[in-house]
């Protein structure tokens, strides 16, 4: 807010309310923005002894590009020289941890498998609809969690023209245009079946071992982020990945926390994200009208993504992931 002044003539002067030079204002704006940059650098550092901050501050790390902004505003608004070069600091560090999501063109080469996975949702109100969305990416391999046995045969009787193979354990289901030669349930600790590993005779001839998994579900309450029984079906997918045979490895599923999350350590470190190797932007699938974070994902072994994407909206509260891969 400025301040006037009355002169001698009658007439009067303005003077703003803004003291210092650009190199002196802004100083606590320079502080945030060095704060903001630790964060980013040393964010696997944040403690998870508390509420499991540290996995919820990776779950959304991303959107700490926001904050960037924010304080760049600032910076003009203050016409703070400082703070400006003081925001260097938090943009090199976001964008080496994510520049890299940004850059067109990856992956690339040619594919001979598409794959798709969807959480459709235990209380979708129309499956045959959702099952004929997914009939567009005209994949090879289909994985769909959390399917109640009640609502199987809706997606079977839109599903099974276009994929002569199916296997389907607990909640979770894979269509497939090749052959399926073993399914086996995998136990992921948590009570009931949510996770399958099927043998597939892809193309070429090639054998792939493709799991399809649905992860416990973290909450958000008065005590934090809370994810244990999450954390321990990731531990027991991870042993279950560590301890596979065939060389070629496709993960698809609901997994409940996003690649920066160090929880789901115990599985990434087995496989690699096919959007993180071939696709563009943050492929955020979850929720439906406003996607925040990527908790679907198609992880890889043995094989080399092409391209990933993210299918449109369909009636479930997930959006739909793809990957081009070469087998």
């Amino acid at each position: 807010m400025g301040t006037s002044r009355s002169t001698g003539d009658g007439s009067t002067t303005y003077r703003t309310g803004r003291t210092g030079s650009m190199w002196t204002r802004g100083r606590v704006l320079a502080v945030l923005a060095v704060l903001l940059a630790a964060l980013l650098v040393f964010h696997r550092y944040i403690p998870n002894a508390v509420g499991n901050l540290g996995s919820l501050a990776e779950t959304v790390l991303p959107w700490f590009g926001v904050f960037i902004v924010v304080l760049a505003v600032c910076a003009v608004v203050r016409r703070s020289a400082t703070a400006g070069v003081a925001l260097l600091l938090p943009a090199i560090a976001w964008l080496s941890l994510f520049g890299g999501l940004l850059v067109p063109g990856k992956g690339g080469g040619s594919s001979d498998l598409t794959v798709v996975t969807h959480n459709v949702n235990a209380s979708n109100p129309n499956p045959a609809a959702t099952a004929r969305d997914l009939l567009a990416a005209h994949a090879g391999l289909v994985a769909l969690e959390e399917v109640p046995s009640e609502k199987l045969a809706a997606y079977q009787g839109v599903l099974d023209g276009a994929y002569p193979y199916r296997a389907a354990r607990g909640t979770v289901a894979l269509f497939s245009k090749y052959p399926i030669e073993s399914v086996t349930p995998v136990n992921i600790d948590i009570g009931w079946t949510r996770a399958l590993r099927a043998q597939v005779r892809g193309p070429h001839g090639h054998r792939l071992a493709v799991y399809v998994a649905h992860l416990a579900s973290v909450r958000v309450d008065r005590s934090g982020f809370t994810a244990d029984e999450r954390d321990r079906t990731i531990a027991a997918l991870g042993d279950a990945l560590a301890a596979e045979k065939l060389s070629r490895v496709i993960l698809m599923g609901d997994l409940n926390g996003t690649a920066n999350d160090r929880s789901l350590a115990p599985v990434t470190a087995h496989l690699r994200s096919a959007q993180g190797a071939a696709g563009f932007g943050f492929g955020f699938s979850w929720p439906r009208g406003f996607p925040v974070a990527r908790i679907d994902h198609i992880l890889v072994r043995g094989v080399t993504p092409v391209h990933a994407w993210t299918l449109p909206a369909t009636t479930s509260d997930h959006l739909p992931v793809a990957a081009a891969l070469d087998v």
